[in-house]
């Protein structure tokens, strides 16, 4: 393959691009476009919007997410993410190929629109469209093991056997970030919830990145925040747009443990945990040991302090009658676009990547 690919990992939360070889992307933006009415021609209509990455601060409730758990929603909005990704990496690298890794559904039509963008109106030269899950587990180095990933949107789970998916296996919750963080939004901000406002995304994200853990055992960690004296922890408070400090409640703090109790927040179940279970279970009992050696968590949910422990822990509760191990790489979080940085220089790949050319002819026929 060329001596450099762009890499392109478009999740519902977050886009993460850069060229293969380097240890992280370079380039990472939340997956959010904003719609704002046209100097020249200003109106309400599709026609007059403009579309813009990112928030715009002077107009925040005109922003939304191209992508929703997975599914695309707004496909001029993915362009433009897309374009944006391609004109920062293109800059010293004009003809480079590209890896995309595909949306979670793989749905035919989806396909088709992908690799008209990418193709007719983005001119990309090569293209290979990768699977999420399988660029985690080259990410971690291994061919056998189970990926675990939760991102924004959407929570999977597929076991692999020497680098091949094992069928009738992977399992999907709607259930991740997003939901943790509508908790806390309408958890901190009661009645004057808005997801559209600035200061509340603002207040909502520095909670989530750096007072939220998931505890060992939820009524432990309970008892002991309900024990201590009110005003004892001043990193334990947050700020409401008047200038009232308030204090975090304890299932504020351990927010994350919805993950694996949902049922005390509210929610349907079943947890990650279970679901992770299930999933093992539907394999073939003589291979299970080897995949329960290797779970392979990743994903932004993962990096909350305690997570990969509990995952661990509920895992060798009794449902196995051997011992699970989980693996905790640095950068877990980037783990889908390490995975396609590797696959990137694999020969084992050339047969699925796909020339501008030969789909321009297709097209034809």
């Amino acid at each position: 393959m060329a001596a450099k690919t762009i890499i392109i990992d478009h999740g519902s939360g977050f886009l993460k691009a850069g060229l293969s070889g380097w240890n992280q992307p370079q380039m990472i933006c939340p997956s959010v476009v904003n719609y704002i009415p046209c100097r020249e021609n200003p109106g309400p209509s599709y026609a007059q919007r403009q579309v813009s990455l990112g928030i715009d601060f002077c107009n925040p409730d005109t922003f939304s997410y191209p992508i929703e758990r997975g599914r695309v929603i707004n496909w001029e909005g993915v362009e433009h993410i897309w374009n944006f990704a391609l004109q920062h990496c293109r800059e010293d690298h004009e003809d480079c190929p590209v890896i995309l890794t595909e949306f979670p559904l793989k749905e035919p039509a989806t396909r088709k629109k992908t690799l008209e963008i990418l193709f007719e109106l983005l001119e990309v030269p090569t293209l290979f469209l990768a699977d999420q899950l399988e660029m985690s587990l080259y990410a971690s180095g291994f061919l056998t093991g189970v990926v675990v990933d939760s991102g924004y949107g959407l929570t999977r789970v597929q076991p692999f056997l020497l680098g091949r998916p094992l069928p009738d296996s992977e399992r999907a919750l709607e259930f991740a970030g997003q939901d943790l963080s509508t908790y806390l939004f309408k958890s901190l901000f009661k009645e004057e919830c808005d997801e559209h406002n600035i200061y509340q995304m603002d207040t909502v994200a520095t909670t989530q990145m750096s007072k939220c853990y998931v505890p060992k055992n939820l009524e432990e960690a309970l008892d002991f925040h309900q024990s201590l004296p009110r005003g004892s922890d001043e990193s334990n408070t947050y700020q409401l747009p008047d200038g009232t400090h308030m204090e975090l409640t304890p299932l504020e703090r351990l927010a994350p443990e919805m993950f694996f109790s949902p049922q005390v927040f509210g929610l349907q179940g079943p947890s990650i945990p279970q679901v992770l279970v299930d999933s093992i279970k539907s394999c073939e009992v003589p291979g299970q040991p080897m995949l329960l050696s290797h779970v392979v968590p990743c994903g932004g949910n993962s990096l909350y302090p305690g997570f990969t422990n509990r995952l661990c822990q509920e895992l060798n509760s009794g449902h196995f009658p051997y011992k699970a191990t989980v693996w905790m790489g640095e950068k877990r979080h980037f783990s889908v676009w390490l995975g396609a940085s590797v696959v990137a220089h694999l020969s084992t790949y050339k047969s699925q990547w796909v020339a501008r050319q030969e789909y321009l002819e297709s097209m034809r026929l």
